[in-house]
């Protein structure tokens, strides 16, 4: 096929999904959300005291980067109206669990089964990467459920801050270190 006729071939209208966006100002940060009609797709973290998230500066970018569909802004902003309010109760105390609709097509395999398992770990628990690997059927993948961690394109509501190192020390977090320890203490000071 030439290139004139890549560029002049018609994009599948199941190709193309929407996507509205907006921003939560909380406790570690502000948050970027990005929901699709299916539900919510993306919560990256923005700049908390001077530490910018990568992601932050154009998170619509990073999701078109780094998912197989073609995504475009211009979604209906009422997508967003429920992930915003359950993380508001979340973030004040008031919400424990999440029902959420969540549009996960961009998350692959054995990533989402890594994620599957991560969503039986209840409020104010931890878990190991050890741990984590065993709930999802792979026992001595750690490593790979710590890049499942680093990759989880819907932390809070999808709890990666629950996992943490064998040795009980809170590890890395794409929010800072400092987000992910402010969530667990958040979740065991009013846990039980």
């Amino acid at each position: 096929m030439s290139p004139a006729a890549l560029l002049t071939r018609p994009q599948s209208a199941a190709a193309l999904f929407t996507v509205a966006s907006g921003v939560l100002d909380t406790p570690i940060g502000t948050l970027n959300l990005m929901a699709t009609s299916r539900g919510l797709v993306r919560v990256g973290f923005g700049s908390r005291e001077g530490h910018p998230d990568p992601m932050a500066g154009d998170p619509m970018a990073e999701l078109v980067e780094s998912s197989e569909p073609s995504w475009a802004g211009g979604g209906d902003p009422a997508w967003l109206d429920e992930p915003i309010g359950q993380l508001r109760e979340y973030f004040d105390g008031s919400r424990r669990q999440f029902h959420l609709a969540l549009d996960r097509r961009s998350t692959p395999g054995f990533y989402r089964r890594v994620l599957d398992s991560l969503m039986t770990v209840g409020y104010g628990t931890t878990v190991s990467y050890g741990e984590l690997a065993r709930m999802a059927g792979s026992p001595g993948a750690a490593r790979a459920v710590g890049t499942a961690m680093a990759t989880n394109p819907i932390p809070v509501v999808v709890p990666c801050h629950r996992v943490v190192r064998s040795d009980g020390s809170v590890g890395q977090y794409g929010g800072s270190p400092d987000a992910k320890s402010w969530l667990l203490s958040h979740e065991r000071s009013r846990h039980g």
